[in-house]
């Protein structure tokens, strides 16, 4: 088993609460993410594009009606860093927190 990589790109509390929002959905539109993570659209539209740069996040722009919307999703890619960096972090973290399983 490879030890559990933690990720400096994911790491600022903005793209993880970013990827952990997307790693619970299929897509999220942009407008959800943006409530959700309290951010303005050119924030939002920052993060989403250095993830996308990374390869962890896809973008679609689909047209609904006569609105042009945005989506996101984690890639195969982005799942595995995110669950990698989640690993790490609870390695990091181990015995401290009250009630958490061991790391594997």
């Amino acid at each position: 088993m490879t030890e559990p990589r933690f990720d400096e790109l994911i790491h600022p509390s903005t793209r993880l609460s970013l990827m952990a929002t997307l790693a619970a959905a299929d897509w999220a539109d942009f407008a959800y993410l943006k409530d959700r993570l309290a951010l303005s659209d050119s924030a939002l539209s920052k993060q989403l594009t250095t993830l996308e740069t990374a390869g962890y996040v896809t973008t679609e722009r689909p047209t609904t009606g006569r609105r042009r919307t945005v989506r996101a999703q984690l890639t195969p890619a982005g799942r595995d860093a995110f669950a990698g960096h989640v690993a790490a972090l609870r390695q990091i973290v181990g015995d401290t927190l009250p009630d958490a399983p061991a790391p594997t």
